[in-house]
């Protein structure tokens, strides 16, 4: 799978690409399995796909920078890569929503790897992010 190197690779991506696409924080599409879904994280119920948090400008946004949209939907779930473990880390994938999850994250089928994001583009988020001066606003995490 291709790598992005770069917020800018990321928004091109992005702009590029017709398809629907999401973000996941995992070990990548071969650990996932071929089944390609997710668990319950309190009861362990299986889920009808796989949770992933979409990359689409939402038209709220309207004419803003898609950079810095990018750049809060990595922010905004960094966590997860401490929170599940060793060699978990962002990926792009497309695919077709079919549900929510209890988080009411998009549960996704269809599943087709892109591209996985380098810790670069990582930096580059924390900074874009930064740049913005907002003491309101914080990732979400929950062990906090």
């Amino acid at each position: 799978m291709p790598v992005v190197h770069d917020l800018a690779g990321l928004v091109d991506l992005v702009t590029e690409d017709d398809d629907d696409l999401y973000v996941r924080w995992s070990q990548g599409p071969d650990t996932d399995g071929d089944g390609m879904s997710s668990r319950d994280g309190l009861t362990g119920v299986p889920l009808p796909g796989l949770s992933a948090n979409p990359l689409r400008v939402e038209p709220w946004w309207g004419d803003r920078s898609l950079r810095l949209w990018l750049a809060r939907r990595l922010y905004d779930y960094r966590h997860l890569r401490e929170l599940r473990g060793p060699g978990v880390r962002p990926w792009v994938l497309a695919a077709t929503e079919c549900g929510r999850g209890p988080d009411n994250e998009p549960l996704v089928v269809d599943v087709r790897p892109v591209a996985w994001i380098d810790d670069a583009v990582l930096e580059e988020c924390e900074k874009e992010v930064a740049d913005q001066h907002s003491a309101e606003w914080g990732p979400l995490d929950r062990r906090s």
